[in-house]
């Protein structure tokens, strides 16, 4: 009985809303987020276009002319973003588990870098690839 009189108290409600991430934590969350709408929804899709556009020319004329429309250019451009965000945001985690950028600041700083990073990328390759 002694141990449960010491024991903390814990709010009885916690409001979702109110609470604010820092920018490391963002990152984190956007990157799972970006590896698992990769993993369920990308690889499929891309796996699906390339075995119809290597199975005919046809196939490979319909995704062809497909890809022209500038709705589906903006979600290939999403899902660029979210492989770039994937792949910038993984190299900071090999840092971090190499124990390099492990203090606050740098934590930060790295996290800005990233967001940066991977939306210059983006906007440099959608840019190009429009």
């Amino acid at each position: 009985m002694a141990f449960a009189n010491h024991a903390k108290k814990r709010p009885k409600y916690l409001d979702l809303t109110k609470i604010r991430l820092p920018l490391p934590g963002i990152v984190s969350i956007l990157h799972r987020i970006s590896g698992a709408g990769l993993f369920l929804i990308g690889i499929p899709f891309l796996l699906w276009v390339l075995n119809c556009s290597l199975a005919s020319q046809a196939g490979f004329d319909g995704w062809r002319e497909t890809f022209n429309r500038p709705l589906l250019k903006l979600i290939l451009i999403g899902f660029l973003w979210a492989y770039l965000h994937h792949f910038c945001a993984g190299l900071r985690y090999l840092a971090l588990d190499l124990h390099q950028g492990v203090s606050l600041p740098a934590a930060r700083a790295t996290s800005k870098a990233v967001l940066i990073v991977s939306i210059a990328l983006t906007l440099i390759i959608g840019g190009w690839l429009w």
